[in-house]
């Protein structure tokens, strides 16, 4: 028997008919597997002590691979949890140093590795830790395309090369891992053969419930700790304080107005309003039924008076005035909310159209307390080294408890000084229901 990698998949020749999670290739004449099904295959073979030849792994050249990084209490346990099946899904609160966990996983392993991000700028973070190793680290990317022994790579690069690199790495290691659930991103963890796996996030579920495919590619969620373990000793102190103010006699008039020309058209029609998908079947209607459309300008006006209330920004002048003294992070859901905070308070901001270099400039100026400021979009939520911060301010936001918890990360370092985060929200419209279900 023997066993070969033919574009993230494992070929399987020979006397195979006990073979697990094979099917037959009629084409190639040969039975096969996705290439994550490797050391599946392989320990089946070893165990039913069947001979074999194996020529799946073309590992990456690597040389002794050691750290000097001293991990936590949390971070060893952590570690230990994975070792023991060198599979699985590590989580911890944003600020916790997960990325010291890949790094020791990494030393453990003491072969090639491939490391997958969201972002360009997670990929230069990874990079810059990855120097412990004291050795070239690779890039994989639209930018650059350099194999070494550890290389660090982004989910779309991956996704586009996954069938070529799937066997050039002992170690696969994925950041942010709840962007693997995605049902085009899964594939890179399906045709990569690495026998060993790790996945890094703070926030592992996701509404849609496609985190639950993490289990079958990397091993499941094996280890978490939650933010209040670690508040004081390692992450600071921290409260949270709701702040409802009411729009004003005009806002309140074309608020009520729109939502119910929203509401009589759901009741001109068989849709409930359950879930997201539920709005998504007024969108698609609204390309050719003109009732729909008005129907869905009216929500959208509805939800732009709600949380760009003139009050919201009185109440965000008093916090500001508050705080003068503090760093302070300012979350929208919306850039035209971001350009008028950033108008009206004279606050730098940051959105995914802002360059590069801009966006740097500005964090940087906010780190040495230039600035003392920052309001943004969701661009801050995940991906970008942000500077230490004792005070959020959610102006909007979506009812996602994984944007709560990353916005609540932003400010929670190991400071000594206690943290706040602040939601205004616009009393008696949809916002009070978003607040309380992304807390839930």
């Amino acid at each position: 028997m023997r066993l070969d990698f033919e574009r993230g998949t494992i070929a399987v020749e020979g006397d195979d008919s006990l073979v697990p999670h094979t099917t037959w290739d009629e084409r190639a004449n040969t039975d096969r597997a996705l290439g994550f099904r490797y050391r599946e295959i392989k320990d089946y073979l070893d165990t039913s002590e069947v001979e074999y030849e194996d020529n799946v792994l073309n590992l990456v050249p690597s040389p002794e691979l050691t750290s000097e990084i001293e991990l936590r209490g949390y971070q060893q346990q952590a570690l230990n949890r994975w070792l023991s099946e060198r599979r699985g899904v590590v989580v911890l609160p944003t600020g916790a140093g997960k990325t010291y966990v890949g790094i020791e996983a990494i030393d453990e392993i003491n072969n090639s590795t491939f490391v997958v991000v969201p972002t360009l700028d997670l990929v230069d973070q990874w990079k810059s830790e990855l120097q412990v190793f004291n050795l070239p680290i690779g890039e994989y990317t639209g930018r650059q395309k350099t194999i070494k022994s550890i290389t660090v790579s982004t989910y779309d690069s991956a996704y586009t090369h996954a069938e070529k690199l799937g066997n050039r790495f002992e170690l696969l290691i994925f950041d942010e891992v709840h962007h693997l659930a995605s049902k085009g991103y899964r594939q890179i963890a399906e045709l990569f053969a690495s026998p060993f796996a790790l996945g890094l996030t703070a926030t592992f579920e996701r509404e849609d419930g496609k985190h639950e495919v993490l289990g079958e590619l990397l091993g499941g969620k094996i280890y978490e700790i939650e933010t209040e373990e670690l508040t004081g000793e390692y992450l600071s102190e921290y409260t949270v304080e709701r702040i409802t103010v009411d729009l004003t006699s005009k806002e309140r008039k074309a608020y009520d107005e729109n939502v119910e020309t929203f509401r009589k058209y759901l009741m001109s029609t068989d849709i409930t309003m359950r879930s997201p998908e539920d709005f998504q079947k007024v969108v698609l209607r609204s390309g050719n039924d003109p009732e729909a459309w008005r129907a869905v300008r009216s929500r959208n006006t509805a939800r732009q008076i709600a949380y760009s209330s003139e009050s919201k920004l009185d109440e965000l002048a008093t916090l500001l005035e508050q705080h003068r003294d503090d760093r302070i992070i300012i979350f929208t859901r919306y850039n035209d909310l971001v350009y008028d905070v950033s108008n009206r308070f004279f606050i730098p901001s940051i959105t995914y159209t802002t360059k590069k270099s801009e966006r740097q400039h500005i964090l940087k100026q906010f780190k040495n307390n230039t600035y003392n400021a920052i309001v943004s979009s969701q661009v801050l939520n995940e991906g970008i080294d942000v500077p230490d911060a004792n005070i959020g301010i959610i102006l909007s936001g979506t009812g996602s408890n994984r944007e709560y918890r990353q916005r609540l990360g932003r400010i929670l370092r190991p400071s000594g000084d206690t943290a706040h985060l602040y939601e205004i929200v616009s009393s008696g419209t949809g916002e009070i229901r978003t607040s309380t279900r992304r807390k839930s």
